[in-house]
């Protein structure tokens, strides 16, 4: 049935989006959907009240205490949904936000445009590389918009700090780095496994995912903890600075990755590692990416840094600051073009290049997800690419799943971003793809054939 439903939806795409065009045309506001209200979900929810043209008009969760937060947080004016397949029937819907636990993101995003909806989804928007091809292949061929939650691309200090890389001010850059340390212990508690609470449909919440005994970790809490809807931070936090990191070199992906960690320290319900570092090597610079769950460490927070041969810039979410390199900077460094800094005989084979100098520039958080939502509507009305389209988000997840594939294997994978396949490594490969739990497995094949 589901399955049917699909393929009439599909069949009337085309009309559908005829007639959202007409709809925006007359009112110029947005009619949009929620899916899934949690931490992000509420923070969507807030962005997206704050922009005067987009009508909170339908908000979607499968636990009914977080469905009553969700509409309540809308000023009421939501229509509440317990199922966001009858949400995305609501032909009055131009577009949706997928705040959902990370395993539904590529489903549900699919679905959405096949039902006519642009979409704004959370990244990381997939829980395994594959996911990311059909996503980008289902919103291409509905010629939908596809918004992903990596919203630093919209803050304006990123957008200049992106530009200044970009033209060399900091000379050839053969390097970055970034970390993302925490200390969450003694962790979250380990309950035992029990009945899902009256009202909350668990088997919705799994959709295609695999079944399990309900937990509260598990369910309610800490998702991203298992390995069967997440991740782990390497595709929750690190996907933020991989996606900068790609988007200033402008590469698709990489050539090879390495990743070693494990969880050390937490003892508790869940899989993800607490402790990992990875390598990834891209033709002429390398990229590392570290998290810590179990120790904050001394370079908390302190984002991500270039490395040029002229000096480097560290990037983060309150804004950049530019680090001279000695060397190229005349107004503070040795004149080593000069003279040889210990008197010794003049040198006239090294000629000075264009030095950079110390620059620093504020940003905000908030203003990000403001401007990152505002993108969305716009690009809802004008049919442009967002700024986070869905090939860069399927590009970032998959260079975050590919590091959580090296630190499972034990060894290097070499990746070609062209043709999106791993070398020489047949286990590897075979892991690129997961199968989804029935009934969403139907719901899949309709939406690709």
């Amino acid at each position: 049935m589901i399955a049917s439903k699909l393929t009439r939806r599909t069949a009337l795409g085309a009309l559908t989006a005829f007639s959202y065009r007409r709809i925006l045309g007359a009112n110029d506001r947005v009619q949009v959907g929620f899916i899934g209200y949690g931490l992000i979900g509420s923070q969507h929810v807030f962005d997206f009240k704050n922009q005067k043209d987009a009508e909170l008009a339908a908000m979607c969760d499968v636990y009914q205490p977080r469905l009553e937060q969700g509409v309540a947080a809308c000023g009421q004016t939501a229509k509440p949904y317990s199922d966001f397949r009858k949400m995305l029937e609501n032909r009055d819907l131009q577009a949706v936000v997928v705040s959902t636990p990370d395993h539904w993101h590529a489903l549900i995003t699919m679905m959405a445009c096949a039902a006519g909806k642009d979409v704004y989804v959370e990244k990381p928007l997939t829980v395994f590389i594959r996911e990311g091809r059909w996503m980008t292949d289902v919103a291409r061929r509905h010629n939908r918009i596809v918004q992903v939650g990596t919203q630093q691309r919209s803050g304006k200090h990123y957008q200049h700090a992106r530009e200044l890389l970009q033209s060399g001010y900091i000379g050839k850059i053969m390097s970055m780095r970034a970390a993302s340390y925490r200390n969450v212990m003694p962790g979250f508690g380990s309950p035992p496994d029990s009945a899902a609470p009256n009202d909350f449909n668990y088997d919705m919440w799994l959709g295609p995912a695999p079944a399990r005994p309900f937990n509260k970790q598990r369910g309610l809490d800490h998702f991203s903890c298992f390995c069967d809807y997440s991740g782990g931070q390497m595709t929750n936090l690190g996907a933020h600075e991989i996606d900068i990191m790609q988007w200033v070199m402008n590469v698709k992906g990489p050539g090879a990755v390495s990743s070693t960690g494990g969880r050390f320290a937490i003892q508790e319900a869940g899989e993800t590692p607490d402790t990992q570092d990875a390598l990834f090597e891209y033709p002429g610079f390398t990229a590392a990416y570290s998290l810590r769950e179990a120790s904050a460490g001394r370079r908390a927070g302190t984002g991500l840094e270039f490395f040029g041969t002229k000096g480097s810039m560290v990037v983060t979410r309150s804004g950049f600051e530019v680090f001279p390199d000695m060397k190229s900077n005349p107004a503070n460094a040795i004149p080593v073009f000069q003279g040889h800094p210990a008197g010794g005989p003049e040198r006239t084979d090294i000629k000075p290049e264009p030095w950079v100098a110390a620059m620093k520039e504020s940003g905000s958080s908030a203003e990000q997800f403001d401007l990152h939502a505002r993108n969305f509507l716009d690009c809802v009305k004008t049919r442009q690419r967002p700024a986070a389209d869905v090939e860069g988000g399927h590009q970032v997840a998959t260079t975050c799943h590919l590091a959580n594939l090296s630190l499972r294997l034990g060894r290097k994978l070499k990746w070609n971003p062209e043709t999106e396949q791993i070398a020489n490594d047949s286990e590897a490969a075979a892991m690129l793809e997961r199968p989804y739990r029935a009934p969403w497995d139907k719901v899949l094949r309709g939406l690709l054939s």
